[in-house]
């Protein structure tokens, strides 16, 4: 018998069941877990920024990327839009409470990633270096 997400909240977070791994959030997690998401509320947990502005604090990100991410936030009340009357139309990006609950999760993350880089670069040319060897064999 599967719980629903109320159910497993309150009995705890089984990791696993009778059959494997409990894979229920994977759609959540989908939809906010990206790479970009993930860069983009820890660039709105600061503050409300505009499209460009919030397009020159993500390097390397397209202009479709970063629309898709947050159009796909706002659908799923991570984030509100708000456009602001003006000569020229602009549009803002503010993280919603919703959103905020990740900031510390999120944070974390991007901490680990800060503070392992080094190490996960030489796991993979270690692991590149196995392969190659393998490969002259």
């Amino acid at each position: 018998m599967h719980e629903s997400a109320a159910q497993t909240a309150i009995n705890g977070d089984p990791t696993t069941t009778d059959q494997g791994l409990d894979c229920s959030s994977r759609f959540l997690l989908d939809q906010i877990a990206d790479k970009w998401s993930v860069l983009i509320l820890t660039a709105l947990c600061e503050k409300p920024l505009r499209f460009n502005e919030l397009k020159r604090c993500l390097d390397g990100i397209t202009q479709k990327a970063l629309t898709q991410a947050l159009r796909r936030l706002e659908r799923n009340g991570i984030l509100a839009r708000r456009v602001i009357p003006s000569s020229q139309v602009a549009v803002e990006y503010s993280i919603t409470p919703l959103g905020r609950t990740l900031e510390h999760p999120f944070n974390a993350l991007y901490l680990w990633t800060l503070e392992h880089l080094d190490t996960v670069i030489k796991a993979q040319t270690d692991f590149d270096n196995r392969e190659i060897s393998s490969i002259n064999i």
